[in-house]
């Protein structure tokens, strides 16, 4: 009879400290991604926004010519109840982790992220969906994590747990997390927790290479768990300031745990021929203010984030009909206020959300993404201090 020898634990290339994930910021340049339009009406809460209806054939698109143009990552959201209002904001999503492996299939270079929420999913079952991913995508993988936030999406299947609060939430992230490296690298996991138990739990294929792993934590544990865990963080401020003292907490906590972290924010980018053409079309996106739409955000994260003890960013900006922030104005002035906003918050890169895709990705690659690559070369070699 055959005998097989014993799988040695799976090895991914570079370090504790740092892992080459094939970005531009491995070698100090910008990563530069798009946030896909998966859920209909966009990241604009008004009837006058351009109409995106959330489908696969439009982010079909859009995944296609962000290969095409150079972007470096694609990422989905997951989203399972809207906002209501008059643009029914939201209320036709796509899921997210097959919808990323249907553009991994379509794709050969651009990051492929996709987002699961650790209060849904067994971590056995995301640890052997991502690895799939990663072999569809040819080790393009990356997973987004998210910890809870709408409690309205949980409580319609019975899946909020009362009992488990903010910080607590973290707590079970990180057992959840752990299981899946451990599966990830290991022939067997038994694993005894609070909220996950593993019995000689198996799980092939393996990834081959570290799936991409991101999240957008702002609370005090957020930013410490992203920081012990995560490869990067979407981070969010009312402005530069704000903005640039997380990216630097964040990375400052990494440092502390002996790794490197990179961070990136969000920005939606309204472009014009000229600053008033682009100010006069954010003037009508306002006009057509879905009030209806935010005060459904608001009911489902409340005006103040009792776990957090401020005003949620998405509800924040929405009230000027924009779900995220925002840089408003010609192809010059968004390229000079986004490697600004780079330089200033110390990020590795920025995940783009345009009005209309289809119309906006080519100008930003023509006018705006060459200024940003020359702002910020890569490197042939860069060293990283802990």
């Amino acid at each position: 009879m055959t005998q097989i020898a014993e799988a040695e634990p799976v090895q991914f290339k570079g370090s504790g400290n740092r892992l080459d994930f094939g970005l531009p910021s491995d070698l100090g340049g910008k990563d530069l991604g798009v946030f896909l339009p998966m859920a209909n009406g966009g990241w604009i809460l008004s009837t006058n926004a351009p109409l995106l209806d959330g489908s696969y054939e439009y982010n079909h698109k859009v995944a296609i010519l962000a290969e095409e143009i150079g972007l470096d990552f694609i990422m989905s959201m997951a989203k399972w109840r809207g906002y209501g209002g008059v643009t029914q904001q939201w209320h036709s999503a796509l899921d997210s982790q097959i919808l990323m492996a249907a553009l991994a299939a379509v794709t050969k270079r651009v990051k492929v992220l996709t987002t699961v929420h650790t209060l849904l999913q067994n971590p056995a079952v995301t640890a052997k969906m991502i690895a799939t991913l990663d072999q569809i995508s040819n080790g393009r993988a990356g997973l987004n994590i998210v910890t809870g936030a709408y409690k309205g999406e949980f409580e319609q299947m019975h899946a909020w747990r009362d009992t488990v609060g903010h910080d607590e939430r973290y707590d079970l992230a990180e057992e959840w997390i752990t299981i899946i490296k451990r599966l990830w690298t290991e022939e067997s996991v038994t694993f005894n927790g609070k909220y996950f138990q593993m019995d000689d739990c198996q799980s092939a294929p393996k990834p081959r290479r570290q799936p991409f792993l991101v999240c957008a934590g702002t609370s005090e544990r957020g930013i410490r768990f992203t920081a012990e865990t995560a490869d990067a963080m979407f981070a969010g401020g009312k402005d530069d300031h704000e903005l640039a003292h997380i990216s630097n907490s964040v990375k400052a906590m990494a440092r502390g745990a002996g790794r490197s972290i990179k961070t990136y924010t969000m920005m939606n980018l309204v472009i014009g021929d000229t600053d008033a053409a682009a100010e006069a079309e954010a003037d009508h996106f306002r006009a057509g203010f879905d009030f209806e739409a935010c005060k459904g955000m608001m009911r489902a994260y409340g005006l103040l984030d009792a776990e957090i003890g401020k005003e949620n960013s998405f509800v924040q900006n929405a009230r000027s009909s924009f779900m995220s922030a925002r840089i408003i104005g010609s192809a010059e002035t968004v390229a000079t206020r986004l490697i600004e906003m780079i330089e200033y918050c110390d990020l590795d890169g920025v995940m783009l959300i345009f009005p209309d895709y289809l119309k906006s990705m080519p100008v930003f690659a023509r006018e705006i993404m060459p200024r940003i690559r020359a702002r910020f070369p890569e490197k042939a070699e860069l060293t990283y201090a802990v």
